[in-house]
């Protein structure tokens, strides 16, 4: 039985993820953590997750939780999941990651961790959003630089990060499929007179309002037809999902840093 902790276990993605490690065989719930303060210190990480009581207490020490661990799920901020995958890696214990807003200081910071302890870092755990990933891939390399690539995402009003981390990977993917080197490719905003598009360009653009799960979509603009790729996320479910299949996977693999590409085996894998 692979035993699991959960991080930010009283938030929106932490219950469903509780419920998910709960439901799959081979996977249990070990320990729970909310930061500081949070009112669901002390209280039954199964009973805030909406099932019955797992019999683990939710705390506020990572470090305490780890005890007896296999793997961590951590979906919290980029800057909490820097300071968990720090306490992982002292422990010995493998860490999901499905955070986004990852600054190049917090990836390096990731990657020090995960030289001691497996880590995947993903930012998007669905299985769905990283078929896609190859299928834009694809699509780049055999519409090549004859179609402009635009990409748009939109997601909930409490969306802190812009744009999100899914939409940064596509145009990732799109602009090394191309040839193309990632910094200088990726244009995140437009305002003003501009001038043409450069052909070399690859835009993204952000909405956010209501309740939107997530949706993506990758626009490969060419003379006279137009190529899309969509995603849309209907449920967290689909994201907590994803994350139990890569705590199965994860544990006794070499340290580190895979994703979720792995994960599937969508590549040869590490």
């Amino acid at each position: 039985m692979t035993k699991v902790v959960v991080t930010g276990a009283a938030g929106r993605m932490g219950t469903q993820i509780v419920r998910l490690v709960r439901a799959t065989p081979g996977l249990a719930v070990s320990g729970a953590v909310e930061r500081a303060g949070s009112p669901a210190i002390g209280k039954d990480a199964g009973t805030l997750a909406g099932g019955e009581p797992l019999g683990v207490a939710v705390v506020d020490d990572l470090a305490k939780a780890l005890a007896g661990a296999d793997v961590v799920i951590d979906f919290t901020s980029h800057e909490a999941s820097v300071r968990h995958a720090q306490a992982c890696a002292a422990a010995g214990v493998a860490l999901v990651i499905g955070s986004t807003g990852f600054t190049p200081d917090a990836k390096a910071k990731v990657a020090e961790a995960a030289r001691k302890v497996p880590v995947v870092l993903s930012p998007n755990m669905s299985v769905g959003v990283n078929v896609v990933f190859e299928l834009v891939r694809q699509a780049a390399r055999v519409l090549g630089d004859g179609y402009d690539v635009e990409i748009v995402e939109i997601h909930h009003k409490h969306k802190r990060d812009a744009p999100s981390g899914t939409a940064v990977r596509l145009g990732e993917v799109a602009a090394e499929a191309l040839g193309r080197a990632p910094a200088d490719a990726l244009a995140y905003t437009r305002h003003g007179i501009l001038g043409e598009r450069p052909p070399w360009q690859i835009g993204i653009q952000t909405l956010r309002g209501g309740d939107v799960v997530g949706e993506h979509t990758v626009f490969f603009c060419g003379e006279g037809e137009r190529v899309e790729i969509t995603h849309r996320a209907t449920s967290r479910e689909q994201f907590a999902r994803g994350a139990a299949r890569a705590a199965a996977w994860l544990p006794g693999k070499p340290p580190g840093v895979y994703d979720m590409a792995d994960v599937l085996g969508l590549r040869g894998g590490k």
